[in-house]
């Protein structure tokens, strides 16, 4: 049941110090623990549930940041005091505005046992969109199990030896750590340098559990189209196109980012018939249906065409919108299957 404003010490009434922390860290708002099978409006159902419980909240924490709390003599409670109310109101205006935060990513399947991912998430600055979990590698990632007996059978063979798995674009690392506890292989994530101190502590941080299972991880710098120095690890990328398995998620939000994913997979795709690239593209509005049909074609304009065997949409959800707003979280998500033209 959601906490009220009116249950909880008011500034008038000037409570002690730790009143007032005790009853903003009863107002934390976790991030939800992202489950397919459950609607948006069920993920959100334990968070403020009404308009009108929502103004009394605001209006509980703006009093709070508002008050010089001058009856509290201790400066370093007072700071608490006012850091702690101020996340309260971020968490509540949208993951744009949150700091940050740790998400639990449950996978569950009569197929495999079960694990967790723990994957954190820094508050997201200026348009670093790699700090972020988005929705749709999620979807890719409760998909491996199934893609790894079809669409890779014949590279994920489990009386043979398993070839190493490459990661472009990998944000906060959910899908390649993924990869490896399901598949059981070597992952290499990848992304800009900005991203990578945040991915290798995710990576880090689920080692144990990826181990566990039998796979492991690597991590490294790799930007699109970069030219070496800090844009590209020098010791996990020696040679060009010696992956034969390739993932991404959620990779197009520009112009020129159609041109620099389908090149970089050109590089790092290995020339062997059998090797696959396999990416998701959510096709939220018309810009990223476009930017798909775009990646499309510079696919297959290279030197040795990337040629798309198989594709589908699948159904999957998001969490950037309000909270309240169901259809925000819905979204179909492109997948295709490439490989090299023989």
């Amino acid at each position: 049941m959601a906490v009220s404003a009116f249950d909880l010490p008011q500034v008038w009434q000037k409570p002690t110090a730790e009143e007032l922390i005790d009853a903003l860290h009863q107002l934390r708002v976790d991030p939800p623990v992202w489950n397919l099978k459950i609607s948006r409006a069920e993920i959100f159902k334990h968070q403020d549930t009404t308009t009108q419980h929502q103004r009394e909240i605001a209006a509980y924490l703006s009093a709070v940041i508002k008050s010089e709390l001058a009856w509290i003599d201790d400066d370093e409670d007072k700071e608490t005091i006012w850091t702690e109310a101020s996340k309260r109101f971020s968490e509540r205006c949208g993951r744009s505005a949150m700091g940050e935060i740790v998400r639990r990513w449950p996978f569950e399947s009569d197929d495999y046992q079960p694990f967790d991912l723990i994957v954190r998430e820094p508050p997201l600055t200026g348009d670093n969109l790699g700090l972020k979990t988005w929705g749709s590698s999620y979807v890719l990632a409760q998909m491996l199990h199934t893609i790894g007996e079809t669409s890779l059978s014949h590279l994920l063979r489990k009386d043979s030896s398993r070839p190493p798995v490459l990661e472009l674009g990998s944000g906060t690392g959910l899908l390649g750590l993924a990869a490896a506890a399901t598949w059981q292989t070597l992952v290499i994530l990848t992304d800009l340098p900005e991203i990578m101190s945040n991915l290798a502590y995710n990576v880090s941080q689920n080692r144990a559990t990826i181990e566990e299972r039998g796979g492991t991880m690597k991590a490294g710098a790799l930007t699109w189209g970069g030219n070496g120095g800090d844009e590209i690890d020098p010791v996990l990328f020696t040679t060009k196109n010696s992956f034969r398995i390739i993932i991404v998620a959620d990779p197009l939000y520009d112009d020129v980012h159609p041109g620099l994913l389908a090149g970089a997979i050109d590089e790092q795709l290995s020339y062997d018939q059998e090797a696959r690239a396999m990416v998701m593209v959510p096709q939220r509005d018309a810009t990223t249906v476009k930017l798909l049909s775009a990646f499309r074609l510079e696919m297959g304009a290279k030197a040795t065409p990337l040629v798309c065997l198989e594709e589908r949409i699948v159904a999957g959800q998001d969490d950037w919108g309000a909270d309240d707003d169901e259809e925000a979280g819905h979204v179909k998500c492109w997948l295709g299957v490439f490989g090299r033209q023989q």
